[in-house]
């Protein structure tokens, strides 16, 4: 079987560390960024099968680059899960209104992600051309 592949846009060391090494235990393959730069420049070469979305970072927050990425006809059609720290409805509204397909709050359980980076990669797979 072929591992869907994550790229984790997160500015926090220890959360990129967490998904690296539990993800990768549950069969993923994880690439971390630890900002908007980074992300961009792993996404001019590689298309990952799902990207995990920090709302909080430095110069361009998560949001920010949903709506980019979304508006970008080369990574348009990536599923895009927010995961952050903020619980509150705007942010929530925000994520999705902007072109995420899920939303988790921090901290993580790694078995509920794990449904979920599955469930929006099978969406995914179902739009790629």
């Amino acid at each position: 079987m072929i591992k869907k592949k994550v790229l984790a846009i997160d500015d926090d060391v220890s959360v990129c560390e967490y998904y690296e090494t539990g993800l990768a235990a549950l069969g993923f393959d994880v690439t971390c960024a630890p900002d908007a730069k980074h992300a961009r420049e792993h996404l001019a070469a590689h298309r990952p099968d799902v990207i995990l979305m920090d709302v909080m970072m430095p110069e361009t927050d998560g949001i920010s680059l949903t709506r980019e990425l979304r508006d970008n006809p080369k990574t348009s059609g990536i599923p895009i899960i927010v995961v952050s720290g903020l619980a509150d409805a705007g942010t929530l509204n925000d994520a999705l209104l902007f072109g995420a397909v899920d939303y988790m709050v921090k901290p993580i359980d790694l078995d509920v992600l794990k449904t979920k980076i599955e469930r929006a990669a099978a969406a995914g797979d179902k739009r790629k051309p």
